[in-house]
């Protein structure tokens, strides 16, 4: 009777193992043995595939940055757009519209200018855009709360959206799109010191800024170890990604972007994504800080100038593949002909019977070499005073190679 239900051979065999054991004593009614009135528990098989699933943990996102071949999202080829289809992983993006009052309708112009003439060539169509209006300047003091990281159409980094916690802003001033460093996340909290250390910043330390920015070599040791003591605190305090200080407030060695070259300007360098600067030295008694740009050049930067530590987010955009080549007409390039294939009214390299351009030195459309031909001289190699801010140009040729 019993073997037509289910599992009652298991049932059987338990039955059996209770009928079988000894009778009560003493040292079976301890409290380290069950009590027969106690129900016992059986012994878990984990035979079905839900107990599978539930011993198992959604670790996908943690592979995926912890091993270099799952960095980037790939896709089933079930079309050809999509077998060579690749792109980084963003989970942490905010996959909804941006802030309607912080974007600005683009409109565009095809490349060409007020005459109908072209001026920038492969340019045309793509899909709608609305340009965000970052906030280069960074001039609101106080804590500024992360709300989202998102996407940006106009720019190869991503951008983040802050909120102002200071109650008297309203309105714009509430809130904000900035450039978004490496690591930055929603939830995070970033400062801007551009208009200075406000006072009582340090606990326990009422020094006047001028102070904190100096070297300290006018007092004895015990105003230079304080002085000391406190520069350190305010490094430990201000030198977090995100944050923007002044560049004499930096210390040599330190990974910075979005660096401005007037102490009021905005931020011009270094904004696009994985780039990043590095702060080489202060000069002493002078007014310049030089600084390493992502090209390897150095060049000077007022002091007075201020930079964003850290570094710009998405170091792996340079890496994707489209997939196709509708996916590029989709962001507004159109195609790019080579020279070979024009006429010889067209192109310096056009014409001739074959694939050939008649044994020339590789030149653009407009007759410029293309292939390393320097066409002027920047820096000190240049003209004189060309470019007094340049330390020492980027490296090129076998320089770069090297």
């Amino acid at each position: 009777m019993l073997s037509s239900v289910r599992g009652s051979s298991r049932l059987l065999r338990s039955c059996l193992t209770l009928k079988r054991a000894p009778s009560s004593s003493p040292l079976l009614l301890s409290s380290s043995s069950p009590s027969p009135l106690t129900p016992r528990t059986l012994p878990h098989r984990a035979t079905y595939v839900t107990a599978i699933w539930k011993n198992t943990k959604n670790t996908e996102a943690e592979a995926a940055y912890s091993r270099t071949e799952n960095i980037f999202k790939t896709y089933k080829p079930v079309t050809p757009g999509l077998r060579h289809l690749r792109r980084p992983l963003t989970p942490h993006l905010y996959e909804g519209r941006p802030v309607r009052l912080l974007t600005v309708a683009k409109r565009k112009k095809g490349g060409r200018n007020a005459d109908g003439h072209i001026t920038v060539r492969h340019r045309g169509g793509g899909h709608r855009q609305r340009i965000r209006t970052l906030d280069f300047k960074r001039m609101a003091p106080g804590v500024h709360d992360v709300v989202r990281i998102e996407y940006d159409p106009g720019r190869s980094a991503h951008i983040a959206l802050l909120h102002n916690r200071d109650e008297k802003a309203e309105g714009l001033a509430k809130w904000s799109y900035i450039i978004a460093t490496e690591g930055m996340r929603a939830g995070d909290q970033v400062q801007s010191f551009r208009q200075g250390i406000p006072e009582g910043f340090i606990p326990g330390f009422e020094l006047p800024s001028e102070e904190l920015e100096g070297e300290g070599k006018n007092g004895g040791e015990e105003s230079s170890s304080s002085h000391s003591l406190a520069l350190g605190i305010l490094r430990s305090m201000t030198l977090k990604p995100g944050n923007v200080l002044p560049l004499k407030l930096i210390p040599p060695g330190t990974v910075i972007n979005s660096v401005s070259l007037k102490p009021v300007g905005p931020a011009l360098l270094v904004r696009s994504a994985g780039t990043f600067a590095q702060v080489v030295s202060h000069e002493e008694g002078g007014k310049y800080t030089h600084v390493r740009l992502q090209s390897g050049e150095v060049r000077k930067v007022l002091k007075e100038c201020c930079a964003t530590v850290g570094k710009v987010s998405n170091p792996l955009w340079k890496n994707r593949s489209l997939g196709k080549a509708g996916r590029r007409r989709w962001l507004g390039w159109r195609p790019a002909v080579r020279g070979v294939a024009m006429n010889a009214c067209d192109h310096p390299h056009g014409g001739g019977r074959g694939k050939s351009k008649s044994n020339k030195h590789p030149v653009s459309i407009w007759g410029w070499g293309t292939k390393g031909t320097r066409t002027r001289k920047p820096g000190p190699k240049g003209p004189k005073n060309s470019n007094k801010m340049v330390v020492r140009e980027r490296p090129r040729g076998k320089e770069k190679r090297s």
